[in-house]
Parts: structure tokens; sequence; C-alpha cells
């Protein structure tokens, strides 16, 4: 099923439900997954600045994969999202403890690794992005200590 997105159409992200059974996070915050991917509103998922729903969802995926056993009450995440890519902190709350992750989605890299290239000798980044979804974090680490902030894509420009 697919809901009217601003100017774009997105479906609901395929196997969350199973992310979700096997994750020991907090059914409320499990709710609000939910509720979030089906573009309602989710209190105990923050969003520092404005990100792509889509993007959000797969940072919520990779946390749930990759920490089943955290029991998440609730996540903030700040963000800098670009055209291949999504990077920044998710700090996640649970037993009143912050768990702080460093992450880069890049759907580039991944269609890199694949050896996947577009009819114009590009990384086939869109397919990279259709087939592996949100299975294409380059890095996905825990962090000691408080997030620091995100860099703005211009800001990482202008470091290039």
């Amino acid at each position: 099923m697919f809901h009217f997105a601003r100017d774009c159409y997105v479906g609901t992200m395929q196997g969350l439900d199973l992310l979700l059974d096997q994750s020991s996070a907090d059914a409320a915050f499990k709710a609000d997954v939910l509720a979030f991917d089906r573009y309602q509103p989710a209190e105990r998922i923050r969003i520092e600045r404005h990100a792509p729903r889509v993007k959000v969802l797969r940072t919520l995926a990779q946390l749930l994969a990759a920490e089943p056993s955290l029991r998440v009450e609730r996540v903030r995440i700040d963000g800098s999202s670009g055209c291949c890519d999504f990077r920044g902190t998710l700090v996640a709350v649970a037993g009143g403890a912050e768990h702080v992750f460093e992450f880069v989605w890049d759907c580039r890299w991944r269609a890199q690794v694949e050896g996947w290239v577009d009819r114009w000798g590009s990384a086939d980044q869109s397919r990279a992005a259709r087939e592996f979804g949100w299975r294409c974090f380059s890095l996905w680490e825990r962090r000691a200590g408080p997030p620091a902030a995100s860099p703005t894509h211009r800001e990482l420009a202008a470091a290039e």
C-alpha cells in the first residue's frame, strides 16, 4: 500500500514487523515505530532536524537489527541527508541510560561494494537502495559519551 508523502509516493517499510518481533525494545516504542511507518505521531521518536521519513525508518530498522537485545524506550536522531546518504547520530534510551550510535547509510557505497553500475558508468545507487533498503549502512558504531553535533552537507563539502 502506498501513501502520499508531499510530492512522492513512499510505501511502508517491508520487514519492519519481523525486526520489531525479534527486538527486546519496549512495547510503546515498537508501537511508535509502527505509527511513524504509517505517517502517524510517534512521541518516542525525536528527529532533531528535517530528514526524509524513509531514511529515518532505515535508521530505526538498523537499530532494531543491530541491537535486538537493547530495551529501547525512545530515540533521538540527528542526521544530515544527501541524495545517496544519511549520516549522523542516534541516541537510544534504554533503562535510563543513553546509548549513542554513529551511522552512515550510503546507497552509493553499497552499489560500489556490489560492483553495480548504471548505464552512465556511475555506481547504481538507485538499485542498491531498492534491493538493499535499510541494509546500506557503511558505518554503525557505538560511541561512548554524548553525541557530537552532526555536520551538515555544506560543512562536509567545505572540509573536502
